[in-house]
């Protein structure tokens, strides 16, 4: 038998190395997350760097993620007893959404049915998954409702990745959802005491009992506050995107809480060179419009962008995320306007100088990455919160809709192009998200997290189990 004594340096080294590069060998991380690209997209590129480390990763979720998990190798565990709502069919599933125009019942409405209500659902489905499974730890967005009953009945440590601007409660700021910026003075801090307690108790109250009702109906405890900040609050981690910069002050921040700064959307090497254009090179004003993947209505945003800024001396770029590209290729074919279904924006941003946009948070954290000040038009789906901060920082303009007018948007443009704030702003937040390493922070995190728990399932203990996967109805 072979001594430690009697291998060579070089042997030695070898397998040092080995162990360095691969430092979570043996560790099982189970990603999941709500059915939403904001949801999905910015894990990407914690599952493959932590892939990378070494650790054994899959992912619970929607089947419409099915074939990007499969390109990028990563094990899919399709909702079995969870009711699958997606941007794709929402309509279908949830008819009764549309007709809702009231901002708070909409809110109200989305809080239970694409959060609450789902929350055991997953449960359900992910106890079933750990048996076959073990994973040491999971790793979820903010607003997966499974939060509590994985890190509280399963014992099995949380962190959540928070891909929407910082939600957790404080008398510093307004209840999350409303879109209001905070202010000074006691008439201010007056004003947001009463806004919590009628958030609490008048506003939100339909949403809260629901979700305190399903965890104290499964044997946990209450909150009596509403769905976003109970999950961070639940949570043994959270690892908010963004940086304190872009974030309102709390005096009282949750000590789980930690700014990793921007996650960037995830590309695999091709060698296919990026994407380009040669009008990039002859406007001096070019402006990038896009109104994400889940807002289908181009009328909202995209055409009045293209009303706005058809024959003018600014070259206008549309993604239009696959919706009615055709059709606006069709009625707009001016020559200073290109609309394509995707550009991936790290290629085209470098040459904007603004980034109009209906508030999807990566997005607006990848155009200040690159110091592009943002025009922001959108309410639903979190997006005020979002297009708060934009106005709040002065590192754009929040137009306080989801519909503008081209009158809207051109008048913006007129006084971001004619004000160096907006650009001097825009330029700061770039320098401070460029410090940051936001895959390797949730990594040391994860570590410190398993390291704590008893139960960490080694390599060997893998192996007799003889895994192969999720398959069938597992």
């Amino acid at each position: 038998m072979q001594t430690i004594a009697s291998f060579t340096t070089l042997q030695i080294q070898k397998v040092m190395k080995t162990v360095n590069d691969r430092p979570l060998s043996g560790i099982n991380v189970l990603m999941a997350c709500v059915p939403a690209d904001g949801h999905f997209n910015p894990l990407i590129p914690i599952a493959r760097y932590l892939q990378q480390q070494g650790a054994e990763v899959q992912w619970y979720t929607s089947n419409i993620y099915a074939p990007k998990l499969k390109a990028l190798g990563i094990p899919h565990w399709p909702f079995r007893r969870a009711t699958d709502i997606n941007a794709q069919n929402v309509d279908q599933v949830l008819p009764e959404r549309k007709r809702i125009k009231d901002k708070i019942a909409r809110l109200n409405f989305d809080m239970i049915q694409g959060f609450a209500a789902r929350s055991e659902e997953y449960y359900q489905d992910i106890t079933t998954i750990a048996q076959v499974f073990p994973f040491n730890i999971l790793i979820c967005d903010s607003m997966f409702s499974a939060i509590p009953f994985i890190k509280e009945k399963m014992n099995i440590p949380v962190i959540g990745i928070g891909i929407i601007p910082l939600a957790e409660a404080s008398k510093d700021v307004y209840p999350y959802g409303l879109g209001l910026t905070p202010g000074r003075g006691m008439l201010d801090a007056l004003t947001r005491h009463i806004m919590h307690f009628v958030a609490r108790n008048i506003l939100l109250k339909k949403s809260i009992a629901t979700f305190d009702r399903i965890l104290l109906n499964n044997g946990l405890t209450g909150t009596k506050t509403d769905l976003a900040d109970t999950l961070i609050k639940r949570a043994d981690a959270v690892m908010q995107i963004g940086i304190a910069d872009f974030e309102y002050k709390r005096r009282n921040l949750g000590s789980n809480i930690t700014f990793i700064g921007a996650l960037y959307p995830y590309t695999k090497q091709t060698g296919q060179p990026a994407w380009s254009h040669p009008k990039l090179l002859v406007y001096r004003k070019i402006i990038l419009v896009t109104q994400g993947t889940v807002e289908k209505d181009t009328s909202k945003l995209l055409v009045p962008a293209l009303e706005a800024f058809k024959n003018t001396d600014t070259l206008l770029i549309v993604t239009t995320g696959g919706s009615q590209t055709a059709e606006l290729r069709k009625q707009y074919p001016h020559g200073n306007i290109i609309i394509e279904n995707f550009i991936p924006f790290k290629d085209i941003l470098p040459y904007c100088k603004i980034f109009i946009t209906n508030g999807g948070y990566g997005g607006v954290l990848q155009s200040l990455g690159e110091g592009v000040p943002v025009i922001a038009a959108g309410v639903h789906e979190g997006k005020s919160e979002i297009c708060a901060r934009i106005g709040y920082f002065k590192v754009g303009i929040n137009l306080k809709t989801e519909t503008p007018t081209p009158k809207q948007l051109t008048q913006a443009a007129e006084e971001i192009m004619g004000n160096g704030e907006y650009y001097a702003n825009a330029n700061r937040m770039a320098a401070k998200l460029s410090k940051y390493q936001p895959e390797k922070t949730v990594m040391q995190t994860l570590v410190k997290l398993v390291q704590s728990k008893t139960r960490y399932t080694s390599a060997t203990y893998l192996s007799q189990l003889n895994f192969s996967g999720p398959a069938g109805d597992y």
